[in-house]
């Protein structure tokens, strides 16, 4: 009987030797912590681009710019996406907008709001140049810049319109440029943004510009063949269409003209048309100009002949400019009949 109870006792300390084994195992942890972890993870991976693309449409234009040499108020604008005439009215410079280098120009107030004009004594001239209007000649009695301009019917233009053969002389020139330069050439605003270096998100705003919310805000600026397209990055910073003498030159889309000339090397007689803050439209090589600078234009009017101005063929040079920096036209003018 003794023995009996003792191999009881024995089997009864057996087992609880092995249920406090078993309990006192540390379990493995289970996959499921590390699963978070990776989720985590891959959540803050997913709010670096977000923070990238803030950087991409962050502004990149300065809110000072200096001077440089072979700068004029038209190259500068025309960098930058800025009307030339608001740059001179915000830093109070008066025609014939000479600038100086290492001179500082304001462009911040640019950036958000547009400088309401001074308003002007003379009235505008009828004739259409293709020189740029003195600011003395800019608007009519007691308008403003802002005041929409009602273009009239193409048959009912002036038969003043002057020509690149026979171009008036304006009084005040702002293509003296900047002073004590001694160079009388032009300057070359594709070797300029070629040479200038701009930081990281510069070029991001470019690739990254965000193109028209509707194809039909945008039309081709005239028939005709693509034959020099839009290389990302290199010289050619627009496409060129072939055409014909005199063929219409068409507005791609509905804006103010904030330039009329051919003052900038390489581009021949050019019309520069603003459409918001943010974009300009550039039409480059014409033989005759049709409209003036402060006037309102909408999208499909014709507002120049093709020629070739500045260059060694009939054809029309067109740029698309987002914060001054050139990006695809194909990009906004998309497959639209041609």
């Amino acid at each position: 009987m003794r023995i009996n109870l003792n191999l009881k006792d024995a089997i009864i300390f057996s087992l609880s030797l092995f249920l406090l084994g078993c309990k006192s195992v540390t379990p493995t942890p289970a996959p499921v912590s590390e699963i978070s972890v990776k989720s985590d993870t891959a959540v803050s991976s997913n709010k670096t681009p977000a923070k990238s693309n803030e950087k991409q449409d962050k502004d990149w234009r300065p809110d000072l710019y200096t001077v440089k040499k072979g700068d004029t108020l038209y190259s500068i604008g025309l960098e930058h996406g800025f009307d030339y005439k608001e740059i001179a009215q915000l830093n109070q410079i008066e025609p014939p907008y000479i600038i100086k280098i290492g001179q500082s120009l304001k462009l911040k107030e640019l950036k958000t709001t547009a400088i309401k004009p001074k308003v002007l004594d003379k009235k505008l001239e009828d004739t259409v140049i293709t020189k740029p209007l003195n600011a003395d000649a800019a608007t009519p009695q007691g308008k403003s810049l802002d005041e929409p301009v009602v273009a009239k019917p193409l048959d009912s233009a002036p038969s003043t319109n002057t020509t690149q053969n026979n171009p008036p002389a304006p009084a005040a020139n702002p293509t003296q440029g900047v002073a004590n330069n001694t160079s009388k050439e032009l300057p070359d605003i594709n070797d300029k943004l070629a040479q200038q270096s701009r930081p990281s998100p510069t070029n991001s705003a470019v690739s990254n510009a965000p193109a028209s919310t509707s194809s039909s805000d945008w039309s081709w600026p005239a028939k005709g063949k693509v034959i020099n397209p839009f290389v990302e990055g290199g010289n050619a910073k627009g496409i060129d269409i072939e055409g014909t003498l005199g063929q219409e030159v068409n507005a791609a889309g509905s804006g103010k003209v904030i330039y009329n000339g051919g003052d900038l090397r390489g581009y021949g007689n050019m019309v520069i048309i603003k459409h918001d803050k943010d974009l300009l439209s550039v039409y480059a090589h014409n033989s005759k100009s049709l409209v003036k600078e402060g006037q309102q234009i909408v999208k499909g009017q014709k507002i120049a002949e093709m020629g070739s101005s500045g260059t060694d063929k009939v054809k029309l040079h067109f740029e698309i400019r987002y914060q001054g920096k050139s990006v695809d036209p194909l990009k906004y003018l998309g497959n639209l009949a041609q």
